[in-house]
């Protein structure tokens, strides 16, 4: 490889080009080579249509495949739960870095937890998945919730809390962690609570097909565990046929003695977003050793999960 500035795709937002920049930071470290940032705007970021009627699927990620598929970047980084989950042939997830907290989180008035907000409580989401978890949830509980659905950067949700307008929002603790302002948290939601995305705190290094030796070299910033569990999640998704905006939560983590992983467990929920039906389902199994045997425990567990239902809860299916 030259030694020439490597071109990465990022969006524009202030998550994005905190994360892209910490991407090109490692991107440096092991390539010896200067990373220089190309912003792209994407459909997502201009439309201001709720994710939800604009189908999710992709609307953040088509400019900036089209950046990669034209030559304009040399690679790009994407939320990996952004990504669709079919995988054009000519682009390669070269590097799924290690996992950032996957969790959701809350952040509210006066520093209350989720469990302590008031009766009627407004909670803004963008997330379908969210809404169906938190209202089933605060119906098993005797909570008095009210779930707004709502759009916008971290900045933006977090001014209708601090604006009155709403009691809390939610947010992924991943990227809040990455702009450096998780300490604004009020709550962290359990994994028990609330399932994330699939591949949620993931994030995905793409670069053309034919890219051997960058391939190789963005091969480096690999995470197996990250890309094992990602894998079984967005197997998961695709066997459930569900976009990326469905009410669709799913977690693969990992069961050990502390000091050897022994085992992956594949956890996933679908449900109608106002909390009345859910279908919840997990499997354990040993570490998946290959790509397709993570693919196999995602689509498996989904073909439970749909023979008991789950298809009718999503609304309209993706294709």
């Amino acid at each position: 490889m030259s030694d020439k500035a490597l071109r990465l795709g990022t969006r524009r937002s202030k998550l994005a080009m905190a994360q892209s920049g910490q991407v090109a930071e490692a991107v440096r470290r092991v390539t010896g080579r200067p990373v220089e940032l190309v912003e792209i705007t994407t459909y997502g970021d201009t439309s201001r249509e709720h994710l939800a009627q604009i189908g999710g699927t992709g609307v953040f990620v088509t400019a900036l495949r089209d950046a990669l598929l034209r030559g304009e970047v040399d690679f790009a980084v994407h939320s990996l739960k952004d990504l669709p989950t079919a995988q054009p042939a000519e682009l390669v997830l070269a590097a799924l870095p290690e996992r950032e907290d996957p969790r959701d989180v809350i952040v509210a008035r006066d520093g209350l937890k989720f469990t302590d907000l008031p009766r009627g409580a407004r909670i803004g989401t963008g997330a379908p998945r969210r809404m169906a978890q938190l209202n089933a949830y605060a119906r098993a509980h005797g909570l008095d919730i009210e779930t707004v659905p709502i759009r916008g950067n971290v900045d933006t949700r977090i001014r209708y809390v601090r604006d009155g307008e709403l009691d809390a929002v939610v947010l992924a603790a991943a990227g809040l962690n990455r702009i450096g302002r998780i300490e604004e948290v009020t709550d962290f939601l359990s994994v028990d609570t609330v399932l994330p995305a699939p591949g949620q705190g993931a994030l995905a290094i793409e670069c053309a097909a034919q890219r051997a030796d960058l391939i190789a070299a963005l091969g480096e910033l690999d995470d197996p565990f990250t890309r094992a569990a990602v894998t079984a999640e967005r197997s998961l998704l695709a066997a459930l046929e569900a976009g990326c905006s469905a009410p669709v939560g799913a977690l693969a983590d990992f069961l050990g003695d502390g000091q050897v992983v022994k085992e992956m467990r594949l956890r996933a929920v679908v449900g109608t977003t106002d909390g009345t039906r859910m279908v919840q389902l997990s499997t354990t199994g040993s570490v998946p050793q290959t790509h397709e045997g993570a693919l196999a425990l995602g689509s498996d567990l989904a073909t439970e999960m749909l023979a008991q239902g789950a298809a009718g809860l999503m609304g309209e299916r993706a294709h």
